[in-house]
């Protein structure tokens, strides 16, 4: 009976959530307090049965129950049990059912900690997320159940695909949908603020630690996904623009200005229509990453389902999220709108256009994606966009976001004099400049590698700078509040994140070869012997593991075994070695014998030296922290009155430098 009780488990909880989704509402807009008052425990009624359901999905797959016809899809009896975990979101049916758990714990978090909260403001807080779970678990129940039986039962199911087995998936799709779904509070509060009208700024300070929140569970997922990519499919990149990346890689990007216009309105009262646009922004884009993984319209790796049938009912949900959020907020925006002016050279003045720029460069990679589905639609043929695209437009673009950043916390709020900048500007310029001299001479001719090296001190020590300001100028107690200490984390792992990005891809050595047992082949600094290949099992697969000895100046540094791997249905999988290290990574990835019979045992190689690649997902988890730091501000705990009083008249903060 299982599959019964998480089926109707599902059914209680879209009855909840439509009780979540209505009676507040209601409440809200006729001053009832007993219908405002059932909008927690309707959530936390919800959030029960959601959890139920999951967890009775889990036991069918640890209990290879075959006549769930999603289970015997995705597992069989020789896959472990981490993996059989890790199954129950690896396909489209569990993977909805996870992003409506992510859904409710979110909304439970918030219903248990914002008790401070207006109660009309939080029961429309708390409606906007009933009505978005009744939208995701009707879908779940008429289009995608994943406790459809199967009879008769096999005696043993298919496989978990093996793409997908790896320790990396048994954590990235939970935090990147942590974030993914996160936005969706945001989005909560910006509709709360615009059906209320009458709360001005106020709203955005109870936002902003769950904005900053679901941002670093975001990046923490992309950066995830990113190691995935990079350790698992064997072509040793991290970044492809691949659809299903950008997916995720758009809300990020509005995120981040929403971020900064949050901290605007908050803080000075201005850009309180544009912080709500990029609230709607940021969640509609979400639903997209949903429509784009879930529809069938993609070819990815990533990619789920190939029903269109769901795909239009995903894309109808949009289109009355997206459409009835910006028809209220063309109603309704001028009421919120407002706020002091600002001179331009002025805090704000950085921070919108920085929004500009993450904008903007949302929507260039919104149409990358979609431009070769506009494309196949009228028939205008196959139409590829790939990296030639973005990788062109996205660095244009994120330049002056790069150029602009060590000088925003220098700057006032309102207006600033120029004087004090040109001192910081000639130390920024003096230590970018140097630092890039050195570099020439160790990768001469290598201008992306020498760009890379400027642009990431020009980042660090604007930073650094700042730090040793507020160190220098603020009292011991009051130096670095979280917020601040959030942000220079985040800025600092922008310029740890661009030393990965440009020298990795302009320093790397990478070698096609064909090896035979003994034969070395040179990669930059390093040796490579290739000593043959042999026959080994894993729990469900047998693999060819080739061994690699890496040497340096004639001293072994380590010994490599790239895997080719095959698994009970036929599937081939490469599984690549990596000897990682601070200022670079080895890899090699075994491709195919080199003859029919291998009777002289030569194998492909693919080989690869590359600097500093690390640090690409360094200065993300440096981002990722200075989010959760800055979330944690004690000010964002104020009490009720407090609150009140700064969406009045927001003061600007005493920890907040004058210069």
């Amino acid at each position: 009976m299982t599959p019964e009780l998480g089926q109707f488990a599902l059914i209680l909880a879209m009855l909840l959530a439509l009780a979540q989704g209505v009676l507040p509402l209601v409440g809200a807009w006729r001053g009832n307090r007993a219908l405002m008052a059932t909008a927690r425990p309707a959530a936390a009624g919800q959030a029960v049965f959601v959890a139920i359901a999951f967890g009775l999905l889990v036991w069918a797959f640890l209990r290879f129950d075959f006549s769930v016809q999603y289970v015997a899809d995705n597992s069989n009896l020789a896959l472990p049990w981490y993996y059989r975990i890790a199954a129950v979101w690896g396909a489209h049916e569990g993977s909805m059912l996870l992003w409506v758990l992510i859904l409710n714990v979110w909304t439970v978090a918030l219903a248990g900690f914002s008790r401070r909260l207006p109660e009309e403001f939080l029961a429309r807080v708390l409606g906007v997320l009933g009505i978005v779970a009744v939208g995701f678990l009707a879908f779940i129940v008429f289009t995608s159940n994943p406790f459809a039986r199967l009879l008769p039962m096999p005696p043993d199911g298919g496989d978990l695909n093996p793409v997908l087995q790896d320790p990396g998936m048994t954590f990235h799709p939970p935090v990147l949908y942590m974030g993914y779904v996160g936005f969706s509070v945001a989005f909560a509060f910006s509709i709360a603020a615009l059906l209320g009208g009458a709360l001005e700024q106020g709203w955005v300070r109870w936002a902003r630690p769950w904005t900053n929140a679901a941002w670093a569970f975001l990046t923490c997922g992309i950066v995830a996904g990113s190691w995935w990519a990079y350790a698992e499919l064997g072509w040793g990149g991290w970044w492809f623009w691949d659809p299903v990346e950008n997916a995720s890689f758009m809300p990020w990007l509005v995120g981040v200005a929403l971020i900064h216009a949050q901290a605007v309105t908050e803080k000075r009262g201005s850009l309180r229509a544009w912080t709500i646009l990029l609230s709607i922004f940021a969640f509609s884009l979400s639903l997209l990453g949903t429509f784009l993984v879930r529809s069938g319209v993609l070819t990815s790796v990533h990619a789920f389902a190939s029903d269109p049938r769901r795909g239009l009912y995903i894309l109808a949900f949009l289109a009355i999220v997206i459409g009835g959020s910006l028809l209220l907020y063309a109603l309704r925006a001028p009421k919120v709108a407002g706020g002091k002016a600002f001179g331009l050279l002025s805090r704000e003045t950085v921070i919108l256009i920085a929004n500009l720029m993450f904008t903007v460069a949302a929507a260039m990679v919104l149409l990358g994606t979609l431009f070769p589905l506009i494309g196949d639609a009228l028939h205008l043929g196959k139409i590829s966009v790939g990296p030639p695209y973005f990788g062109f437009l996205f660095p244009l673009l994120m330049l002056p976001v790069v150029l602009l950043l060590p000088f925003g916390p220098f700057l006032r709020w309102g207006k600033s004099e120029p004087a004090p900048l040109k001192s910081v500007l000639l130390r920024v310029v003096i230590a970018a400049v140097a630092c890039a001299i050195v570099a020439a001479f160790f990768v001469a001719g290598q201008a992306r590698a020498i760009a890379g090296v400027a642009a990431a001190v020009w980042c660090a020590v604007g930073t650094l700078l700042y730090v040793y300001k507020r160190w220098r100028e603020m009292p011991r107690g009051r130096r670095y509040p979280a917020e601040m200490a959030g942000m220079l984390l985040a800025h600092f792992g922008v310029g740890v994140f661009l030393v990965g990005v440009l020298l990795s891809e302009s320093l790397s050595v990478t070698r096609d070869v064909r090896m035979a047992p003994g034969d070395t082949q040179p990669v930059g600094a390093y040796t490579f012997r290739f000593d043959g290949v042999h026959a080994t099992r894993g729990p469900n697969w047998h693999a060819e593991q080739g061994t690699v000895t890496v040497l340096r100046d004639g001293r072994q540094l380590g010994v490599m075994h790239p895997q080719k791997r095959t698994y009970p249905r036929g599937q081939v999988q490469t599984e690549s070695a990596i000897d990682p290290g601070v200022t670079r990574d080895l890899y090699v990835a075994l491709g195919e014998p080199m003859d029919p019979n291998n009777l002289e045992g030569a194998w492909a190689l693919r080989l690869y030296a590359k600097p500093f690649v690390r640090w690409i997902w360094a200065g993300g988890l440096f981002m990722m922290l200075g989010g959760f730091v800055a979330g944690a501000d004690k000010r964002f705990r104020a009490k009720r009155a407090a609150v009140a009083a700064a969406a009045v008249e927001p003061a600007l903060p005493a920890a907040e430098p004058r210069a």
